[in-house]
């Protein structure tokens, strides 16, 4: 399956980066894909959230589950893989939670990519997971994983990502896969 990159959103100290356009059914997946995500502000988490044909304020039903692998830069303590219960969803409309809590260091940003099966399906709900590598605010590395699903059958064609405190640096391209 060929990847086409529909649109790349580069930006810079701003509250959040929204794909509101070409998310339809031209696809039955797109990926986003996010580079050096570098929070204003030290220890926040990079989120995302869509939105329903039609609707606003980016609040859907989301059912989902984490967990992390993480290890110290300092190699102090034991690497380990944990729950990561605090960044779950259960029937919540919050934004979800993708990255554990972000440095705001030049050297700290998180990287990653977002998977959305078949946005547009107006059956069935809308799953995702994603893959986010993070070097954290207390000097870690962490391996976040997550998935769950957007508990609609309307179509998802809007979804924006923000961080969970303060304004962002990033550039996130989005794909679809057919």
């Amino acid at each position: 399956m060929a990847m086409t990159l529909i649109t790349t959103n580069t930006s810079s100290n701003a509250a959040s980066s929204s794909f509101t356009s070409s998310i339809d059914s031209t696809y039955k997946l797109y990926i986003f894909k996010f580079y050096d995500v570098n929070p204003a502000t030290d220890a926040a988490v990079f989120t995302f959230q869509g939105n329903a044909v039609d609707e606003s304020g980016y609040n859907e039903t989301i059912t989902s589950s984490s967990f992390n692998a993480y290890h110290t830069e300092s190699d102090a303590g034991t690497p380990n893989v944990a729950y990561a219960a605090g960044y779950d969803l259960a029937q919540g409309t919050a934004y979800q939670s993708l990255s554990d809590t972000i440095g705001n260091g030049s050297d700290e940003s998180c990287a990653g990519e977002l998977h959305l099966f078949n946005p547009s399906n107006t059956t069935y709900v809308k799953h995702f997971y994603a893959r986010v590598n993070t070097y954290q605010s207390d000097n870690y590395t962490v391996d976040a994983y997550v998935a769950g699903y957007f508990n609609t059958t309307a179509a998802i064609d809007d979804i924006q990502f923000k961080m969970s405190s303060g304004n962002m640096d990033a550039v996130i391209k989005m794909y679809g896969v057919g």
